[in-house]
């Protein structure tokens, strides 16, 4: 009796931080309106909302809130008010899917994203899709992480005047954890169960690995085979104290 009471008063809390203007806004915007009527979408705190144009995609059953953008579900509970989305390319959600406070998320013009169910993005992360990025399911990415499929700017060999590619999927595992502070470039792939330690660049396939490895440094390179977060019961809290 007592958790019951307890989860609905978390929620009742939750649902006062909500931006509920640009909530409503944003699945007008972005869903026909037999889906935007259910808010998919929950907005909160301050957010510029800059460009969300793009093809907005839920294949999953439909519920209210299941994604959040800026949801409280870490220890920081203040918004500074810096979180931006640019959505001009295509954004898929399979579930789902939470957004810490102060993120960056662009998605190029002809850029494919995909979110598992219950992928995560925490506080001060970044997210610049030019190309193809996609997360498995659980896939959580700790806080002043970063996600980047492209160099910018074309880099060439001073010598032979070769060009180095521009541009790379990006492919995360499911039941991956990428710690704090993290660079994912372009070209990396990692398998399920694959932990990031922090402070970690990120920038090639490391499948070849196997599941249930730990890797970390610049560039990234094995740790510790062997190794994974405790999903089974970090799964259920998840599943509980998440899921609005």
């Amino acid at each position: 009796m007592y958790t019951l009471f307890r989860k609905i008063y978390r929620k009742r809390k939750l649902y006062y931080k909500v931006n509920w203007i640009k909530t409503i806004y944003f699945n007008l915007k972005a869903f026909p309106f037999s889906m935007a009527k259910k808010l998919p979408v929950y907005i909160y705190g301050r957010v510029k909302l800059q460009n969300i144009n793009g093809n907005i995609k839920i294949e999953a059953p439909i519920k209210p809130g299941m994604i959040g953008f800026g949801q409280p579900f870490e220890l920081n509970s203040v918004h500074r008010g810096t979180a931006e989305l640019v959505i001009q390319g295509e954004m898929v959600f399979k579930g789902h899917v939470q957004f810490g406070k102060d993120y960056f998320i662009y998605v190029a013009k002809d850029a494919y994203i995909e979110f598992g169910h219950m992928s995560s993005l925490a506080s001060n992360g970044k997210i610049i899709c030019r190309h193809k990025i996609v997360l498995g399911d659980y896939t959580r990415i700790g806080s002043e992480s970063q996600l980047i499929d492209t160099n910018f700017h074309q880099m060439i060999d001073s010598i032979t005047g070769e060009k180095f590619v521009l541009q790379a999927p990006i492919v995360l595992g499911s039941y991956n954890y990428i710690s704090n502070r993290v660079s994912v470039m372009l070209d990396t792939k990692t398998p399920s169960y694959c932990t990031i330690a922090s402070n970690t660049l990120c920038n090639k396939d490391y499948t070849a690995l196997g599941q249930n490895i730990l890797i970390g440094g610049i560039p990234a390179k094995l740790l510790k085979s062997n190794i994974t977060r405790d999903w089974k019961t970090e799964k259920e809290l998840l599943d509980q104290w998440l899921i609005v």
